[in-house]
């Protein structure tokens, strides 16, 4: 792969403001970043003022970084059988999406919902709201449906799953729908990509096709194969190790693909975010 076109980057915190971020992402050479544009585990929503947008996009024009995500808040529940819950949700998507179209931000990063009730129902209530979502924010800004491990009545975990549900969507609003796949969620879905990374992949192209593939969130895992537990561990230090990883740095198919790591970050982020990137794009053959 071209390390030249590589799009590779962290999770950056925005603490002191979003235009904070693009120099943090400088900071650890990053050519791809996530960010949050508010408190994730609050339902406080907020605008994004023009001239917020104008230094964040002055920030980003002095940086390598050509991949901008943001993901939605962790409250967020478009599968939810409560009409209250999945109302507030839909607002809150809403927001979510505005400002990342205010931003200019290539990617929305968006966990499908947990259904508590009939999984069927569930997926189509997901649909339907994200359908609702995107025409009541129109954009350039793709929604991506990250690839969940599973637990509980967590919706996402399977190809065929993501797949019902971008096919449920309103076709005039599909085109903006994408995914982002997690390798610690997959593991731990069940989807073994240390020893069958190939067929894991091919089962992807098979069920979703690889262009609806934008992101991928590169975790390894404290936990198992198929445990459905989602705890993030740092590149080739848990259960993952380094053969997974060399098989996405160097998979032709996934070269435009943004990677992006979310791996713990220690007493210094921006040292453990580097040593990560480094160590990624030391798998480079």
């Amino acid at each position: 792969m071209n390390n030249d076109a590589l799009l590779l980057g962290a999770h950056i915190s925005t603490a002191g403001g979003v235009p904070a971020s693009p120099g943090r992402a400088k900071a650890v050479g990053a050519t791809a970043m996530q960010i949050f544009t508010k408190m994730a585990n609050q339902w406080r929503e907020r605008e994004c003022e023009p001239e917020e947008c104008a230094a964040f996009r002055e920030g980003i024009a002095e940086t390598e970084v050509r991949a901008i995500s943001a993901h939605d808040s962790y409250l967020i529940n478009l599968a939810s059988p409560k009409d209250d819950l999945r109302a507030r949700s839909l607002e809150s998507f809403i927001a979510e999406l505005r400002r990342c179209n205010a931003l200019g931000l290539h990617y929305l990063v968006s966990h499908p919902g947990n259904y508590m009730d009939d999984r069927e129902s569930g997926i189509a209530r997901n649909a339907d709201a994200i359908s609702a979502g995107l025409a009541a924010a129109p954009g350039d800004t793709l929604l991506l449906l990250e690839t969940t491990a599973g637990s509980g009545t967590a919706l996402g975990a399977t190809f065929e799953e993501l797949s019902t549900i971008i096919e449920r969507i309103d076709p005039g609003v599909r085109s903006r729908v994408g995914v982002c796949m997690d390798t610690c969620h997959v593991y731990a879905a069940g989807y073994d990509i240390v020893r069958d990374y190939e067929g894991v992949m091919q089962r992807f192209s098979d069920t979703l096709d690889i262009s609806r593939l934008h992101m991928m969130h590169l975790n390894d895992s404290k936990f198992g194969l198929g445990t459905h537990k989602d705890r993030h561990a740092l590149i080739a230090e848990g259960e993952l190790g380094e053969i997974p990883f060399r098989h996405v740095m160097n998979d032709p198919r996934l070269a435009r693909v943004a990677k992006v790591i979310e791996t713990p970050k220690g007493n210094d982020a921006e040292t453990t975010d580097r040593m990560m990137l480094e160590r990624l794009r030391s798998y480079i053959e």
